[in-house]
């Protein structure tokens, strides 16, 4: 049997060779998720939104029962699992799945269920997730973050002074955290590093950070992971725009990412996404247009350039 994290280092790399970035598809079991909650709460919309983004394009799905917007009241692991455990089942007959939780026992379960990662926003504050994943011979994806989401404040409201040099200090803590995950067990090969755009960090910080991706990835042992879908930093550019109105903001974040060098992207809108991070691929390599000829007169009868 395919250790776990040989699923995910399998779908990583035909990721990678096919359109240069994998896409992780965001399915939130949530009534309160920032942008999307209440939208697949049951079990029959999830694994709906789960078959549209196998659809899409996504080259995995990442699952989560918690919101991890600032100020969110934590979930019980019985209450996650009871949004989540059948949602991971079915998806992993349909892609590698990884569970976003912070709770051991969430994570064991689902990982038992056919999840092959954890997705772990807590920077790894309970040392039971590293060995829960460990057990499993699990991917981790490990993101900085520091105190509970209920601690946390709002993006605008987080003080400038928390950081020194963001990249540096993001880094550094990180790092110790990694270290910590493979005392534990966790393979070297399976964490993936995330700085956490958004999570106790204002605009200004995350935005500096994903200015500064190809300095992350230069620094990082691990793949990097970069997730500025819809993130509240995009109002930087477009103060008006509520989450589902930041999808130009979220493209040119993932053109960017991808390009820099970061190797997976955490996304809501993944056809858009798989479009936008192909189509600039493919233009900035001068490679040959793939153009369906049939499709191009079809598209040309029916009056398309009006």
């Amino acid at each position: 049997m395919t250790a776990k994290v040989d699923v995910f280092l399998q779908a990583l790399g035909r990721a990678v060779d096919d359109h240069g970035v994998l896409l992780l598809g965001i399915c939130n079991v949530t009534p309160d998720s920032f942008s999307d909650g209440g939208d697949h709460l049951s079990l029959r919309d999830a694994c709906a939104h789960v078959d549209a983004l196998v659809g899409e394009g996504a080259d995995m799905i990442d699952v989560g029962g918690e919101s991890t917007r600032p100020g969110a009241a934590p979930v019980s692991p019985s209450e996650q699992l009871a949004r989540v455990l059948e949602v991971v089942r079915y998806a992993a007959h349909r892609a590698p799945v990884s569970i976003d939780t912070t709770s051991a026992e969430v994570a064991g379960a689902c990982l038992e269920a056919g999840a092959c990662a954890v997705n772990d926003v807590s920077c790894g504050r309970d040392a039971e997730l590293f060995r829960v994943a460990a057990q499993h011979e699990a991917a981790y994806f490990l993101m900085h973050a520091r105190g509970t989401q209920e601690e946390m404040v709002a993006f605008s409201t987080y003080p400038d002074d928390a950081y020194g040099d963001v990249v540096i200090d993001v880094l550094g803590e990180w790092s110790e955290a990694a270290a910590r995950a493979r005392e534990a067990g966790v393979t070297s090969k399976g964490i993936v590093m995330d700085p956490g755009l958004g999570f106790a960090k204002n605009a200004r910080h995350s935005a500096e950070l994903l200015r500064r991706v190809p300095e992350l990835v230069a620094a990082s042992p691990s793949p990097v992971m970069i997730g500025a879908s819809r993130k509240s930093f995009l109002q930087a550019w477009d103060a008006a725009a509520d989450p589902n109105e930041r999808l130009g903001a979220s493209l040119a974040s993932a053109i960017f990412a991808a390009q820099s060098g970061a190797k997976m992207l955490r996304v809501h809108d993944v056809r858009a996404t798989r479009q936008a991070v192909t189509a600039y691929r493919a233009l900035s390599r001068g490679a040959p247009i793939p153009i369906d000829t049939e499709r191009s007169l079809e598209d040309a009868d029916t009056g398309e350039g009006g």
